[in-house]
């Protein structure tokens, strides 16, 4: 991403399958951890401007892919995580 911007990723936007929390529960490992390293269910990440969402959305539907929104980039003065988990 770039310099001072974020990714804030809604984690209610699709389900945890179960062998992640588990992953989770059985390596002792923290949230961000899991997110970091695993998929965690979602696969592969497109990002697009805002107003070319449902575009995208609707070609992927077309072509037989299930795809959501899970999150949007936001501006990130601190310089903190690029990534934020909600």
């Amino acid at each position: 991403l770039p310099a001072k911007t974020a990714a804030h990723i809604n984690l209610s936007s699709w389900e945890l399958p179960p062998v992640f929390a588990l992953l989770q529960e059985q390596g002792n490992i923290e949230q961000n951890e899991l997110y970091r390293t695993f998929n965690c269910g979602i696969g592969m990440v497109i990002a697009v401007e805002q107003d070319e969402a449902d575009a995208v959305l609707n070609t992927l539907a077309s072509q037989g892919e299930t795809a959501i929104i899970i999150g949007n980039i936001q501006n990130n003065e601190q310089e903190a995580a690029q990534v934020i988990l909600q």
